[in-house]
């Protein structure tokens, strides 16, 4: 599969901590089978267990179809969205929008009108297709966006009923209506796929497979993840141990978890584990803060804090040894360039490949907790199984944790004072709630 995991910098200047992971060692293996017997009986929220599984028939079907379209507009929030983000950055040509050949690629996830509108400028006048992607088609955010886009695809001249697809519950819900109504294509989410699960559903896959990149190999590394998690013991399953990690530093003062990948196409896989991480373990006053961050950059802006700030974090570094390219340095001949002569012949991608060792090196020395992550190269391969993997972590954690890792209460408050703030009939009791709550957010203003 080519991914490894290296643990031994993982106590920081904790002392004792293996006999701590040893002592909650059959906690972890009631975790595992935990998630086997949910999945197995289709419980909800496990179903992404069985994601590895499924037929790609129809998600391979319907991105055929959409690579024929000049321009898709997506329109999702959060786990609808992230994922085709994550799959597209990490296995499309980078600046893929400015290329020739496939279609050009929009997300409408968060509800701005300028970006609503611009993404419209950029459309308009070329065949496009339309996604929807809501399980239940209830998603403010996500519905009104779809409503707009429609209405201005039906104003150009077009039918657009025949131009969309919508990725929704396949028995109920808006969209499911919709689509019986109109007769407009239609994939599933399997009931017992939560959002921030569903990136290997067709909420992620679609569009990737659209675009053209291959998500028969990332299914194909997720299971081979998933049956080499399932096939080993608790104490060296690498997923375990680092759910296990996450839960003991978090009990130990540190309630924040570092993921730094040293890789471009893997800065959306960062804020797309920000999403699960912290929908999946933040309940009942527990959990850990997730942070976002890219190597090399975030070296020059946060490593300052994480080595000489707070010991109040796990680090988690991600590094790939072959990159899809490499660059060669030039000699330097300049005389007022001389100082720079030991960057001759040296490979830049080898470069970044250093920095994020002498990142964990920096963390090591200041004691703090680090856990090494390496990818042979980062291919469909390599990132399904990375999906999988943190996927299963996170459910591990949950479970140590002692709280729902599918469940998201407080995102739910949120909608519901969204309802009735817009005047969603049967939520005026919100409304006047989110009033009330929101008042005390102005008292004592002051303005400049």
């Amino acid at each position: 599969m080519g991914i490894s995991f290296s643990f031994g910098a993982s106590a920081g200047r904790e002392r004792g901590f293996a006999n701590r992971l040893a002592s909650i060692a059959p906690l972890c293996a009631e975790a595992a089978s935990w998630i086997k017997d949910g999945a197995s009986r289709d419980e909800s929220g496990f179903g992404w267990y069985n994601l590895t599984e499924q037929d790609l028939t129809p998600i391979l079907e319907a991105g055929e179809w959409l690579s024929g379209y000049e321009a898709i507009i997506d329109v999702g929030i959060g786990g609808s969205a992230l994922g085709n983000l994550m799959l597209n950055q990490a296995l499309l040509p980078m600046y893929f929008n400015e290329g020739e050949g496939a279609p050009k690629f929009y997300l409408a996830d968060n509800p701005d009108p300028e970006k609503a509108a611009a993404i419209w400028e950029r459309v308009e006048g070329k065949k496009t297709a339309l996604i929807g992607v809501s399980k239940s088609g209830a998603t403010a955010e996500t519905m009104s966006q779809f409503l707009w886009f429609r209405s201005r695809m039906a104003e150009s001249g077009t039918r657009p009923d025949d131009d969309i697809l919508v990725i929704t519950d396949p028995k109920g819900g808006v969209f499911r209506s919709f689509a019986e109504d109109t007769g407009v294509r239609s994939l599933v989410i399997p009931p017992s796929v939560g959002g921030r699960y569903s990136v290997l559903s067709a909420c992620g896959l679609v569009t990737a497979a659209a675009l053209g990149a291959d998500v028969r190999a990332v299914l194909s590394g997720a299971g081979r993840m998933k049956r080499f998690l399932a096939g080993d013991k608790p104490e060296n399953n690498p997923a375990i141990h680092l759910a296990a990690l996450n839960f003991l530093h978090s009990v130990s003062g540190r309630p924040m978890t570092v993921l730094m990948p040293y890789s471009n196409r893997l800065e959306t896989f960062s804020e797309w584990f920000a999403q699960l991480w912290a929908e999946s373990v933040g309940k009942d006053g527990t959990g850990s803060t997730p942070i976002r961050t890219l190597g090399a950059i975030d070296q020059h802006s946060q490593v300052q804090l994480y080595t000489a700030g707070p010991d109040d974090k796990l680090y988690a570094i991600i590094n790939v040894e072959e990159r899809g390219c490499e660059i060669e340095l030039p000699k330097v001949s300049d005389k007022s360039l001389l100082s720079l002569s030991y960057l001759s012949g040296r490979k830049l991608g080898g470069m970044l490949g250093m920095e994020a060792a002498s990142t964990a090196a920096a963390l090591v020395k200041a004691e703090r907790p680090v856990v090494w992550i390496e990818l042979a190269r980062l291919d469909g391969e390599t990132l399904g199984g990375l999906i999988f993997f943190f996927e299963y972590m996170t459910a591990i954690a949950g479970r140590l944790m002692r709280i729902n890792p599918f469940d998201q209460p407080g995102v739910e408050q949120g909608k519901r004072y969204t309802y009735g703030m817009m005047g969603r009939d049967n939520y005026s009791s919100d409304a006047a709630e989110a009033a009330e709550m929101f008042r005390r957010v102005k008292e004592n203003t002051i303005k400049a």
